[in-house]
C-alpha cells in the first residue's frame, strides 16, 4: 500500500464547472492591469477526497497440508477456474493411515469385548481410559488447527467438542457405577457394563477422528475461484494479506490461513508432486475474483465527509487515465494506523469494470476519488475569488457605482477551481477573481 496522500482541502472540480469558468468574462482596465473580474454563474460543483487504495478480491482461501506426508496428486493447474467442492490435490500420509488402521482395530476389539473380567480395577481402568481419551482429543485439535478451510476446520472442531462431551458423560457413568459397587448397592456386572460402554465410545470417537483426518488429506475447493499454487507471498513489498479481501458483504468466506513464508529467490513457492510435505505447508490458494472491490485509506480529517453510497472514481497505477466507477459499501469503525503514524480509516467500495477497460488484479495500487459532496446547478464562483477576512469567507464585489465592496459569503461544496456559494451573492453579480490582494474597499473596478 502506498503512503497516505496529503488531504485534498479543495478537491477536484467537475468538468461542467471548468466549462463555466472558461465562459465567464474577465476584464481589466488600464490603471489596474492585474485585476480581473468574472460574473457569478451556475455550475455543478463536485467536492472530492483523494485516498490511496488497493484492489481487493471477494474471497481467498489458502489450503494447507493437514498432516505430514507427500503431495501424491495435483488435480488442477495454475490459473484454472474451479468450482466449490472440486478435488484439488491429494496428500499421502502413511502415519495418518496407520492411526486410522489402529483405531479401527481398537474399535473392533472394544465391540467384541464385554468390558473385562470381574478382577478389573474399575478406578484404574477409568483413569487409563480417560488419559487415552484426552490424548486423542488433544491430537485431534492439533490436526484440526492445520486445516485452512474454515468450514472443514469448524465442522471438525465441533465434532471434537461433541465427542469429548459425550465421553465425559460416559466416564461419569463409569465412576458412578464403581462407587455404587463399593457401597454395595449395585452389582459388579453393571459397573463392568458401564466401563465397556465407555471403552466402546472412546474407541468409536478415536476412529471417527482418525477417519476425519484421512478424509482431509483430499483437498477440495471451499469456494469457487482461480487456482494459485502455494500460499500468498509475505514479502515486505506485498500488501497486507487482509487488504486483498474485499469485505464486500457480511458472511463472505475469508478462509485465509496465517502468513506463509516466502520462498527464497530462485526456489518454487509451491511443493511439487511427490515431494515431502509437512503439516501446515501451503499447497495452493483459491482466489474468488467474481466480484472486485477497493479498500481506500481515508485520512481522519476527511473521514466524516464519507458516507455509505457515495460515488467514486478509481484510477489504477497500472492503467493511468482509465477510470473505474465505484461506490462506498462500508466504512470501518476502528482506525488503521500506518507506518508514518497517521490515522486513517478503511473505506470499502464495490468496483465496476467497464467492458473496454483492463481487468484489475487483487492487490493493485490505486487512487480512489470519493465524490463526498456534489451540488448540481449551484451558484458558483472561482475559488480564486474567495479570501478570508475576520474569520469569514469574503469576496470583492463590483457595486453599482463601479467600486469594490467587501462582502461575506457562505460556501458549500468546494471544488479545486470553483466553489458553491450558498449565501451572500446573487447570479449575475461581478466579483474580483484576479488580483484580490491588490484591491481595497472603494477601489474603482473595471
Amino acid at each position: 500500500m502506498r503512503p497516505l496522500l496529503h488531504r485534498t482541502t479543495r478537491p477536484a472540480l467537475a468538468i461542467g464547472a471548468i466549462v463555466l469558468l472558461v465562459a465567464l468574462t474577465a476584464a481589466s482596465c488600464e490603471d489596474t492591469p492585474d485585476v480581473g473580474l468574472a460574473d457569478v454563474g451556475r455550475s455543478t460543483v463536485s467536492e472530492l477526497v483523494d485516498a490511496p487504495a488497493s484492489v481487493t478480491a471477494r474471497a481467498a482461501v489458502t489450503l494447507t497440508a493437514p498432516a505430514d506426508g507427500t503431495l501424491a496428486r495435483l488435480a488442477v493447474t495454475p490459473g484454472q477456474q474451479v468450482a466449490k467442492g472440486q478435488l484439488l490435490a491429494v496428500i499421502s500420509s502413511p502415519a495418518s493411515q496407520t492411526r486410522l488402521r489402529q483405531a479401527k482395530q481398537a474399535l473392533d476389539a472394544a465391540k467384541r469385548s464385554g468390558g473385562g473380567g470381574p478382577r478389573v480395577d474399575l478406578s484404574a481402568a477409568r483413569r487409563k481410559l480417560d488419559k487415552a481419551a484426552r490424548d486423542a482429543f488433544d491430537e485431534a485439535r492439533k490436526a484440526a488447527a492445520q486445516i485452512a478451510d474454515p468450514a472443514v476446520r469448524d465442522a471438525l472442531l465441533a465434532h471434537i467438542v461433541a465427542a469429548e462431551t459425550g465421553y465425559r458423560q460416559a466416564s461419569a457413568g463409569v465412576a458412578s457405577a464403581a462407587d455404587a459397587v463399593q457401597r454395595g448397592v449395585a452389582s459388579l456386572g453393571s459397573a463392568m457394563q458401564a466401563l465397556g460402554s465407555a471403552q466402546r465410545l472412546q474407541a468409536q470417537q478415536a476412529y471417527d477422528l482418525a477417519r476425519s483426518t484421512v478424509n482431509a488429506l483430499s483437498l477440495r475447493a471451499p469456494i469457487a475461484g482461480v487456482v494459485q499454487l502455494g500460499g500468498t507471498s509475505s514479502a515486505a513489498a506485498a500488501p497486507d494479506l487482509s487488504s486483498l479481501l474485499g469485505g464486500m458483504g457480511a458472511g463472505l468466506p475469508s478462509g485465509v490461513s496465517g502468513p506463509v513464508a516466502a520462498a527464497p529467490a530462485g526456489v518454487a513457492s509451491a511443493p511439487a508432486v511427490g515431494a515431502p510435505i509437512s503439516t501446515g505447508t501451503a499447497v495452493l490458494t483459491i482466489v474468488d475474483t467474481s466480484e472486485l472491490g477497493v479498500v481506500a485509506e481515508v485520512d481522519e480529517t476527511d473521514i466524516l465527509l464519507v458516507q455509505t453510497g457515495v460515488a467514486a472514481d478509481v484510477e489504477l497505477d497500472a492503467a493511468p487515465g482509465v477510470s473505474y466507477p465505484a461506490r462506498v459499501s462500508a466504512i470501518d469503525v476502528l482506525p488503521t494506523p500506518n507506518s508514518r503514524g497517521a490515522v486513517a480509516y478503511r473505506v470499502h467500495l464495490t468496483l465496476e469494470v467497464p467492458a473496454d477497460a483492463p481487468a484489475p488484479r487483487p492487490g493493485m495500487s490505486a487512487v480512489a476519488r470519493l465524490r463526498v459532496r456534489e451540488a448540481a446547478d449551484a451558484l458558483a464562483v472561482p475559488a480564486a475569488a474567495v479570501f478570508t477576512c475576520d474569520g469569514k469567507d469574503c469576496v470583492w464585489v463590483r457595486g453599482t457605482d463601479g467600486r469594490a465592496q467587501r462582502r461575506a459569503v457562505e460556501i458549500g461544496a468546494s471544488g479545486a477551481d470553483t466553489l458553491q456559494v450558498t449565501g451572500g451573492l446573487q447570479e449575475g453579480e461581478r466579483v474580483v477573481v484576479r488580483g484580490v490582494d491588490r484591491v481595497a474597499e472603494g477601489d474603482e473596478l473595471p
